[in-house]
């Protein structure tokens, strides 16, 4: 065991060094830079390249396409714990499960979502991405798009009765996303799930359409309004933290 976590250390040294050189750098180079004799410093240039984590290019060594892929996942995971603990903050906050969603490439994306036992979120039991017109959260990423975006989502995901309380059809829904007020809170009762009341506010993250949602149960209606309020007014200080989300 000692020996393979010397071996990953020095490998991980030798990433290092050739991180740093943006055109790359010859394995004797590298070696130096390391800290690692020649012969072990050939050895794991030769295995990282035949692994896909580097490149020979022109007698130097670059970072390969692996590496790559390992850089951003690294930072892909550090984005979504930031939104996840932000998330956490304001679901602490308000006293609701707090949601997190964006519509990106013509489909709507929960990007987080953060409850407690004690205040369990809601069950997909039908697929957000799809019903987006039965769901808060669809509802008001839906009414921030242009006609043509949202004919175009329509015509993928038609318009289904998901509860006895869903809307009927695409006329009625386009009627009721004209009624909104811009950037005004978008509220259902149990039109997605029977026993669940939620509430969405849009927000705006660089040109995506993006929202924030909370859900309460049915027995607790009567705190909707409050509750998205509160959420309104803290909003503002999670946005810098929810701009990452858009390339995650």
């Amino acid at each position: 065991m000692p020996t393979l976590i010397g071996s990953v250390q020095r490998a991980l040294r030798l990433l290092e060094a050739v991180g740093s050189h943006s055109e790359g750098a010859p394995a004797k180079q590298l070696a130096r830079e390391a800290g690692l004799p020649l012969p072990t410093a050939y050895h794991l240039l030769r295995t990282l390249t035949h692994e896909g984590y580097l490149r020979r290019e022109g007698g130097v060594f670059v970072l390969g396409d692996a590496a790559g892929r390992l850089a951003g996942g690294g930072l892909q995971q550090k984005r979504r714990s930031m939104i996840l603990d932000s998330l956490a903050h304001f679901r602490d906050v308000v006293g609701a499960p707090v949601y997190f969603a964006v519509f990106r490439e013509g489909e709507i994306e929960v990007v987080g979502v953060s409850d407690t036992p004690a205040s369990p979120a809601v069950d997909e039991w039908a697929e957000f991405r799809a019903t987006g017109h039965a769901h808060a959260i669809g509802q008001c990423l839906l009414a921030q798009l242009d006609e043509k975006t949202r004919k175009d989502y329509f015509d993928r995901h038609p318009v289904v009765a998901v509860t006895p309380y869903t809307v009927r059809d695409q006329r009625t829904f386009e009627g009721r996303i004209r009624s909104l007020g811009r950037m005004q809170p978008v509220t259902e009762r149990q039109e997605y799930a029977l026993g669940t009341v939620c509430a969405a506010i849009p927000i705006t993250v660089g040109d995506v359409a993006a929202t924030m949602a909370i859900s309460l149960p049915l027995c607790q209606q009567e705190r909707l309004l409050y509750v998205v309020d509160r959420l309104r007014s803290e909003v503002g200080a999670l946005l810098s933290t929810l701009s990452f989300s858009i390339s995650i």
